[in-house]
């Protein structure tokens, strides 16, 4: 499981002081797009192959408060099935260990000639990664 810490800035917060639920959505975009690329998935690499990631779906599970200043580790799990799709799971826990948020979301990659969801993602991105192993293939 790949993770990424995250600190909270002050611009991040709503009239509530705590992180704008928007902004739960970009650190685990954030979280993600690091983990594809120390998998060696890069930007270029995806242009080069004709395809890109999409998110389909997203829920967002609150349990705890961030405010300005905390720091957090958000992780990267990928659950990988038979279909164009696969399952992303992102838990975002204070360095205490706290947990702060549950994200869950279903993605594909989306051809970028076909606008279509390409079948298989397992094996397109194994293809491509220096690192498949952070991707969970």
């Amino acid at each position: 499981m790949y993770q990424v810490r995250i600190a909270v800035r002050g611009y991040e917060l709503d009239l509530q002081g705590h992180v704008n639920q928007a902004v739960y959505l970009q650190y685990g975009e954030h979280a993600r797009w690091q983990c594809f690329m120390a998998a060696g998935v890069t930007p270029d690499v995806l242009l080069g192959a004709g395809f890109g990631p999409v998110v389909l779906e997203t829920t967002i599970r609150y349990l705890r408060e961030l405010r300005a200043g905390d720091e957090f580790n958000v992780s990267c799990a990928f659950t990988w099935g038979s279909g164009k799709t696969f399952q992303v799971a992102q838990d975002y826990v204070r360095v205490d260990g706290t947990p702060v948020a549950a994200v869950t979301g279903v993605a594909g990659l989306l051809n970028r000639q076909t606008r279509r969801l390409l079948p298989d993602p397992a094996t397109r991105l194994r293809e491509v990664a220096k690192d498949a192993t952070l991707l969970g293939l």
